[in-house]
C-alpha cells in the first residue's frame, strides 16, 4: 500500500491495513482536487498504479464535468457525507464504468475528503443476463411455429427443384442449384432457431473445463483458425464445473469461432484463460435455486471490437456484426451459460474482445 506524506492519517496502526483491504475502491482526496492516496480496489478500477494516480488531480481521472466533483464540493461545504447513484466514471484504459458514489469529509484540518466508489457494472451485467434470457424464450413459440409452417413446404420446393434439374438445361442448371442452396440455407436456420425452444433438462455432471477448452482448441486448430496462434494460461487447481460437457464444448466453440472471424488474417491470436473468482449466486434457469458462480472462462482476441452501439445487444437474437451471420451464435451461447445458472459478458474495445463466462463448480463428491 503506497501512501503519501499528507496521509498520516492513514498510517496509524491498522487503519492503512483496512484501507488496503477494503473490496471497494477508496480515494482520500485533497482540497485541490489532488488525489493524495488509493487503496489498490482503485488501482484496479482506474487500470493505473497508486504511484501515477497520485501524481494527478481527480479531474484529470474521471469523465469532464463527472456529478463526482460537485459531490466533493457539497461534501466539504456541508460537512457531510453526499452520494449519488450510477455516476459515469468511464475511463480511457477501463472503458465503460458506473458507480454509486460517496464522498464523507475525513475529519481533517485541511478539508480532505473520503470518495469511495461502489461499482454497479456487475449488477447491470445480471440484469442483462436477464434479458438476453427472456429474449431468448420469445423464441421458443416462433421456432415451434416456424418448424411446422415452414419446414414441410421447404422441402417441397427443394425436391420440385430436383425434378426440374433433371429436365432443364444444363445452362440453367445453376439455378435449380441455388434454390436447393437457398432451402438447405433456411432449413439450417430453423433447426438452429428450434435448439432455442428445447425444454428438455440436462443432467449436470462433473467437467474438467481444461478438457473442454482443449478439444475446442484442437477443433479449431484443424479448421477454421488455423492461421491463428492460441495462447493458453490456465489455472491447474481449478475445480471441476458443474455442467454439460457437450454444450459447454458448443458455447467455447461459438466464442472461438467469433473471435476466429474477428482476428487481422496477419498477427491474430486467441488468448484463452481460466481462474478461481469469489462467486457470487444468481439464480439457475427456471429451477428458482441459487448457485454460486466462481469459476471463470475468458476468451479474448486482438480484433477490431465489437460497435459500440452494438454491444449491449450482443446477445439478443438477431444481433450481428457479420454480413452473412444469423445472429443466433451469441443468443445461444447465452441460453446454454443461463441454463447452466452462469453469467456471460463481453467487454470490448479496438483490438481487444473478451468474452467472460462464470460457471458454478462441482461440489466434492458429485
Amino acid at each position: 500500500m503506497k501512501l503519501t506524506n499528507e496521509t498520516a492519517e492513514l498510517e496509524k496502526p491498522g487503519l492503512g491495513q483496512i484501507f488496503a483491504v477494503l473490496p471497494m475502491p477508496v480515494l482520500l482526496i485533497g482540497q485541490d482536487l489532488r488525489v493524495l492516496a488509493v487503496n489498490p480496489a482503485a488501482e484496479q478500477f482506474f487500470a493505473v498504479g497508486a504511484g501515477l494516480i497520485t501524481r494527478q488531480r481527480l479531474d484529470e481521472l474521471v469523465p469532464f464535468g463527472s456529478p463526482i466533483l460537485q459531490l466533493i464540493s457539497q461534501a466539504q461545504e456541508r460537512d457531510a457525507s453526499v452520494g449519488e447513484r450510477d455516476v459515469d466514471l468511464a475511463t480511457p484504459k477501463g472503458g465503460e464504468r458506473t458507480a454509486d458514489v460517496v464522498v464523507t469529509p475525513a475529519g481533517d484540518r485541511d478539508g480532505n475528503v473520503v470518495v469511495t466508489l461502489h461499482e454497479r457494472s456487475l449488477a447491470q451485467r445480471l440484469d442483462r443476463q436477464l434479458l438476453h434470457r427472456g429474449a431468448v424464450r420469445s423464441l421458443h413459440g416462433m421456432a415451434a411455429v416456424l418448424a411446422h409452417e415452414i419446414k414441410n413446404p421447404l422441402a417441397g420446393i427443394r425436391g420440385a427443384a430436383q425434378l426440374l434439374e433433371e429436365v432443364v438445361p444444363p445452362a440453367d442448371r445453376n439455378l435449380t442449384q441455388l434454390i436447393c442452396d437457398e432451402t438447405d440455407r433456411i432449413r439450417e436456420l430453423i433447426d438452429r432457431m428450434e435448439s432455442f425452444g428445447d425444454r428438455r433438462t440436462f443432467t449436470r455432471s462433473p467437467v474438467n473445463i481444461h478438457e473442454v477448452l482443449d478439444r475446442v482448441r484442437q477443433v479449431a486448430q484443424t479448421g477454421f483458425a488455423k492461421q491463428i496462434n492460441f495462447v493458453e494460461t490456465f489455472d491447474p487447481s481449478l475445480p471441476f464445473v458443474l455442467g454439460d460437457r457437450d454444450q459447454l464444448i458448443q458455447v467455447f466453440l461459438n466464442l472461438v469461432r467469433n473471435a476466429s472471424d474477428a482476428v487481422p488474417e496477419s498477427g491474430g491470436e486467441i488468448t484463452l484463460t481460466t481462474g478461481y473468482r469469489p462467486g457470487m449466486r444468481v439464480g439457475a434457469g427456471t429451477s428458482g435455486a441459487r448457485l454460486s458462480v466462481p469459476l471463470e472462462v475468458t476468451v479474448r482476441d486482438n480484433g477490431s471490437g465489437v460497435p459500440a452501439d452494438l454491444l449491449p445487444y450482443i446477445f439478443d437474437p438477431f444481433v450481428t456484426t457479420k454480413p452473412n451471420g444469423s445472429g443466433l451464435g451469441l443468443a445461444l451461447v447465452a441460453k446454454i451459460i443461463g441454463d447452466h445458472g452462469g453469467v456471460v459478458e463481453c467487454d470490448s474495445t479496438n483490438g481487444r474482445t473478451v468474452f467472460r463466462v462464470l460457471l458454478p463448480k462441482a461440489e466434492s463428491g458429485s
